[in-house]
């Protein structure tokens, strides 16, 4: 399994130029208007680069007009967006290191160069490389529309004329058994789950059954909640966590899980009406938002890397600590990231957890984290 070790963003909306290392449990803690949730959305957007998304979906928030760091440019420095993560596989030990740069369309006279619209994001560079012991491979390398890849003998291949300016070369080259390491960063990457706000409104999927099918990692939207609890009642057969994450948050509650026909269903009985199952259009929104949390956090089979992005919302402060417990629970089976307003839930995650919570700050219009130095460590850490 990959691990996350390093992540970078610069040149995006209030992320001037930041680098920091992640730990297998990180946590983000800060005020609204910081730039908490571009952090989140710079891994969000390192996972679309994988996918062949991040052009698109660069668009879909406005463009680079949006996108870009609306902060002062030194004279000559490009309007790019630069993404970059490290890897790091245990069982080899060899490190893979990604990094994408997006800028805008070239323009003569105000009319655009080459296979692109006015306005969309292009890629400008991209390289992924891998180091083994002393060694450092590139893997691949790509300046706008050529460069090569490595096929698996080692042999450089070019990337041709097919590649459009607004797709990822990551994203593209599919060819797992042409490109064995590249497939190996893509996979990794796709298969991380990114969790912000589950709606919980009348209409939400959280409230409506699902298809019957075995699922063992829940969808980012929560869609397939019903589908995850069958799966652990009826295929693995063990809700011992389940039930211990509900009594903590609910005392004396219970999560009831029926035989599956076509679809799966679930209900929760209460103390107080304990023969009444309530169905998830009668929860309320704090609670099918935690049983929600449950199920990403419990699964059969975690993704390699979960990242919550303000998990408290709509949540009683009451549910804190048990949800310091959810969330350090499942950092003992998968690496967890998140960012949050609520101090107390960040003390809860460094109590149950060992999570130290950074502090985001803004400074000077940047995103910042409290002790985080130039050289993209923090400063506690080296003193450990």
């Amino acid at each position: 399994m990959l691990l996350v070790r390093e992540v970078a963003v610069s040149g995006y909306r209030s992320l001037r130029r930041i680098g920091f290392p992640v730990d297998g449990l990180s946590v983000f803690v800060g005020g609204n208007g910081t730039g908490k949730t571009n952090l989140y959305r710079g891994l969000e957007l390192l996972q679309a680069a994988a996918r062949g998304t991040l052009t698109r979906e660069l668009a879909a928030e406005g463009g680079m007009d949006s996108a870009l760091w609306a902060g002062r440019r030194r004279q000559g420095e490009a309007a790019r967006v630069r993404l970059s993560a490290t890897l790091h596989e245990d069982g080899t030990g060899q490190d893979f290191a990604y990094a994408v740069e997006i800028g805008l369309v070239p323009q003569v006279n105000g009319i655009p160069t080459g296979a692109a619209f006015a306005q969309e994001p292009q890629v400008k560079t991209e390289r992924l490389s891998v180091r083994t012991g002393g060694r450092t491979a590139v893997i691949l390398d790509r300046d706008g529309r050529t460069g090569f890849a490595r096929d698996e003998d080692g042999r450089k291949r070019s990337l041709g004329t097919e590649l459009l300016p607004t797709e990822t070369a990551l994203g593209t080259f599919l060819d797992a058994t042409l490109y064995p390491e590249i497939a190996l960063v893509r996979l990794a990457m796709t298969a991380w789950r990114f969790h912000h706000a589950f709606r919980t409104d009348a209409e939400s999927p959280l409230r409506r059954p699902c298809l019957a099918v075995t699922t063992p990692t829940l969808a980012s939207d929560g869609s397939d909640l019903a589908a995850l609890f069958a799966t652990l009642a009826h295929i693995r057969q063990d809700m011992a966590d389940l039930d211990e994450a509900l009594d903590e948050a609910f005392p004396g509650a219970r999560l009831v899980v029926p035989v599956p026909g076509r679809e799966a269903r679930f209900g929760m009985t209460v103390p107080d009406f304990p023969n009444r199952v309530f169905g998830p259009p009668e929860l309320s929104d704090g609670t099918l938002r935690y049983l929600a949390l449950m199920g990403a956090l419990l699964g059969y089979r975690l993704p390699p890397f979960i990242a919550l992005n303000e998990p408290e919302t709509s949540l009683h402060p009451d549910l804190m600590d048990p949800l310091a417990r959810l969330i350090a629970r499942a950092a003992q089976r998968t690496q967890i990231w998140l960012v949050t307003h609520s101090g107390r839930l960040a003390d809860g995650i460094a109590s149950h957890g060992g999570a130290r919570p950074r502090v985001v700050v803004k400074r000077d219009g940047e995103t910042w984290i409290e002790g985080l130095r130039l050289s993209g460590d923090f400063a506690d850490d080296a003193d450990d």
